[in-house]
């Protein structure tokens, strides 16, 4: 062997020390690249964020008091839903989304900021918006699942802001004032989603 060249250890253990630099500056790169994404603010949703564009950023329920739970129904699917919140271009939002067949629960907007669900700047302030995947004159989009996933939701949600579980509070997108929707529509049974809210 050449004296003249480095011994095989030695080149080995400079590459191991430069390979070591490398992946802890990536590491480190790629820590302050990625800011961690805050959890969801219902333990039993998935955090799915809404485009910044479609939501404003608020500090409830310190800056508005949330009074109201507003139940839409998508006219989507849930995931075309979710692309439609996550598009900058739509210039619109509601904070959940409860899938038909299962009951998963989405979170697109958390509960401090202000989703764009209502159609009526008041009522957006004041209210958390709760969207089921379904079309409203499609019955078979309102399963079991769907009924017992989004109540157990809007019962935390009541309980979180004191929100009164009553029909008072509880309320269609088609009850909120100025609104030219029709959701949740005629087949939505309220009578058995107020009793699994109260039923917690």
């Amino acid at each position: 062997m050449d004296s003249s060249l480095p011994a095989r250890r030695t080149l080995l253990r400079g590459g191991l020390v430069i390979a070591t630099a490398a992946l802890t500056t990536g590491t480190a790169a790629t820590a302050t690249a990625r800011p961690r994404r805050r959890p969801a603010d219902y333990p039993d949703a998935h955090w799915t964020p809404a485009s910044p564009s479609n939501y404003t950023v608020s500090s409830r329920p310190s800056s508005y008091p949330l009074d109201y739970v507003v139940v839409h129904v998508t006219q989507e699917t849930y995931d075309d839903t979710i692309k439609i919140f996550q598009n900058p271009a739509s210039q619109v939002s509601a904070h959940y989304v409860v899938r038909s067949e299962d009951g998963f629960v989405g979170q697109c907007v958390h509960d401090k900021d202000i989703g764009w669900h209502a159609g009526n700047w008041d009522y957006n302030t004041r209210s958390i918006g709760i969207e089921h995947e379904g079309w409203v004159d499609k019955p078979e989009y309102f399963t079991d699942a769907m009924y017992e996933s989004s109540a157990a939701l809007a019962a935390y949600l009541c309980d979180t802001y004191g929100i009164p579980k009553n029909r008072d509070h509880i309320i269609g997108h088609n009850e909120v004032p100025g609104s030219d929707h029709t959701d949740p529509g005629r087949h939505w049974d309220w009578a058995r989603y107020l009793r699994l809210i109260n039923e917690g």
